[in-house]
């Protein structure tokens, strides 16, 4: 007789994440209206830009062999070289980013493999990562798995609150904890969860915030702009890392899921000088560079010039999308008390706050009233850290990503039955 396999504590950690249960749940009732998938419109998918794409990657045979042999780690150099490009074109080419090199840009499967490498390159197990509340809840499941500790710091309407995070530290340091914090995370465009952008003026205050109080030990700034291109409303702004004049504080995250495909998983990092090789060696052990034909293949798309016309039908689709989210909430959700959402102007998702007391996790009455009206959502208390800004139960995460519109009209119809029902019974 056999014994129990004996797995670690990672993988014990890693089981039961949010994301997996949910997926779950979607794809067993396909009668389901899901606004909780955070994919992609299945009909906006660039079929024809990529068969063109592919066609000219393999139209030489000597280049179609070096594309189909082993990258390297770091990945593809035209690639890194042309996503440097577009970050100096997009921020108006400051001088922190005229010092750049390609050497610092590291090309992964999708901007998550990129979170998990720098998390792994910098956190001991009860080290301390600083976070938006609410944040983007798989890389706190990334945090967990590695046994680091988040820490919910306090947004508004302008994002996360520097001086709330000011606070936060000048708590940790009398608690002797300062030097356990090793990072501050912010998705800094159109954040999954809120789609909250972080304001102009707090984007410096936030990069001068971080390098003040790097003074005794090395605290970096995770900067996730994985949604940037997605914009309906409004100017561009600089990223956080154009204001990182010294190049030492800001770590970059973006990614081609969004704003292309998520089945080519291209996404990449920039990294201060002092996390390439670490970052590098870790990646060498997962994979010693991803996969090199996706890389090439979106390094012709927008050689081709292919990438912002697909974008801008992109975002047409999505602007459509969202108007009929808004205008579902205005007409089913406007006369229920306590109840109000955002108005994004990017990004894939609406929050929703629920009156106080009112329960939407898993394990309260609303979830499973709306899976009886045959609609899902994500719970908010998913978004929170364990640590600091307490837990709010009663905020869901809407996605209009995926459903037409005239489905997303009946899901929001279908969410209201379900709140007034629960609220009718006492919450």
């Amino acid at each position: 007789m056999f014994s129990a396999t004996q797995l670690s504590g990672r993988a014990k950690r890693a089981g039961g994440q949010p994301i997996s249960r949910l997926m779950t749940l979607a794809l067993a009732d396909p009668t389901l209206i899901s606004l909780a998938a955070g994919f992609v419109d299945q009909q906006t998918l660039p079929v024809e830009i990529t068969a063109q794409a592919m066609e000219q990657v393999l139209s030489d045979p000597a280049e179609a062999r070096a594309t189909l042999q082993y990258g390297t780690t770091l990945g593809d150099a035209r690639l890194r070289q042309q996503v440097l490009d577009r970050l100096r074109h997009a921020d108006g080419n400051p001088e922190a980013e005229r010092k750049l090199s390609i050497d610092q840009v590291v090309l992964t499967a999708g901007s998550n493999q990129l979170l998990y490498l720098v998390a792994d390159a910098l956190l001991d197990p009860g080290d301390i990562v600083l976070c938006a509340t609410p944040t983007y809840f798989v890389f706190l499941g990334v945090l967990d798995n590695l046994s680091a500790r988040a820490w919910g710091i306090a947004t508004d309407a302008e994002g996360i609150i520097p001086a709330a995070i000011d606070e936060q530290l000048r708590h940790l340091e009398r608690r002797g904890e300062l030097g356990r914090v090793k990072a501050i995370y912010v998705t800094s465009y159109f954040d999954n969860p809120t789609s909250v952008t972080l304001s102009a003026p707090r984007r410096a205050e936030l990069v001068k915030l971080v390098e003040r109080w790097s003074r005794t030990s090395k605290i970096y700034l995770i900067e996730d702009a994985a949604y940037r291109p997605l914009r309906y409303a409004g100017d561009d702004l600089p990223s956080l890392r154009s204001y990182d004049t010294t190049g030492e504080t800001v770590i970059a995250a973006e990614t081609f899921s969004k704003s292309f495909a998520p089945g080519i998983r291209v996404g990449w990092g920039i990294l201060p000088p002092a996390l390439v090789e670490p970052v590098a060696s870790l990646k060498g052990n997962f994979d010693f560079g991803s996969p090199h034909l996706n890389q090439r293949l979106m390094s012709a798309v927008l050689e081709m010039g292919l990438l912002e016309e697909h974008i801008a039908r992109l975002k047409s689709g999505y602007q459509r999308k969202l108007a009929a989210m808004l205008a579902a909430a205005d007409a089913f959700l406007t006369d229920i008390p306590g109840v109000h959402w955002r108005h994004p102007s990017g990004g894939l998702y609406v929050w929703l706050v629920l009156p106080p007391g009112l329960n939407a996790g898993m394990e309260g009455a609303l979830w499973k009233r709306a899976l009886a009206e045959h609609v899902m959502y994500v719970p908010g208390e998913f978004c929170f850290a364990s640590k600091g800004h307490p837990v709010e139960r009663n905020t869901m995460r809407l996605s209009f990503g995926v459903q037409q519109p005239d489905r997303i009209h009946d899901g929001i119809e279908a969410l209201s039955r379900a709140i007034r029902q629960v609220l009718a019974d006492g919450g």
